[in-house]
């Protein structure tokens, strides 16, 4: 029988986005804990969140008393802990294909992006909001340019980053294209990206991970009567 696994998270956290998703795509289920990064000065900052990850990030995933951090390497775990469905394909060259493009959007494109980064940008030096969304439009614009030459015409693409089957890359993916969205990056020169998200999100795994399904995300205003 599978120890309890329980995600500390975030609704509107990247990468607690991608962790939520490959436990849904894994049929894995698991408690949420939220974890409010700005209520109360950041909910991360506590000691006793501190205790779970020094580096005061989410997500953390407990898997009975074992304590992981680091969305990639907690995928990874998963991936190697319940191997079917894959996150990652059989050939290794796939493999390194799809850890590439994973890495790229969460090592590259969402640290410079991070909430952590902007608040030391307004705190430190006092940037003001409008500079603070071009720079991560900037960032998130060169990563999707990077990402959809990697992408176009690969004979590895299918309806998904690598194949056919959802898997690392579309985990990290999804999140940044919510990022993407959410600071107004134009997603035109984007269209193999939007395909594969539009693949995505129809499934209910990527759906039920969505930010605003999460049992943390604030209650939608009410429509204008």
């Amino acid at each position: 029988m599978t120890e309890q696994l329980t995600l500390y998270s975030y609704w509107r956290s990247s990468a607690a986005y991608r962790v939520r998703i490959g436990l849904n795509l894994k049929g894995l289920p698991y408690r949420t804990v939220p974890v409010h990064l700005v209520r109360d000065g950041g909910q991360q900052h506590a000691e006793a969140y501190r205790q779970l990850n020094p580096q005061e990030l989410v997500p953390v995933l407990m898997h009975g008393d074992r304590v992981m951090r680091q969305s990639v390497a907690i995928l990874e775990y998963l991936d190697e802990t319940w191997p079917s469905p894959p996150l990652l394909p059989a050939a290794s060259r796939d493999r390194q294909r799809a850890r590439a493009i994973a890495q790229v959007l969460a090592c590259d494109i969402h640290p410079l992006n991070n909430l952590r980064v902007l608040q030391y940008f307004d705190r430190t030096w006092s940037v003001p909001q409008p500079e603070r969304e071009e720079w991560v439009r900037h960032w998130v614009a060169e990563g999707f340019a990077a990402i959809e030459t990697m992408l176009t015409d690969h004979p590895s693409t299918g309806v998904f980053c690598e194949g056919d089957i959802p898997g690392l890359a579309d985990c990290c993916l999804i999140p940044q294209m919510y990022n993407a969205r959410r600071f107004a990056v134009d997603l035109t020169p984007y269209p193999t990206l939007v395909r594969v998200e539009q693949a995505c999100l129809a499934l209910p795994e990527f759906d039920a991970a969505r930010p605003e399904n999460q049992p943390d995300a604030p209650a939608p205003e009410p429509a204008p009567a």
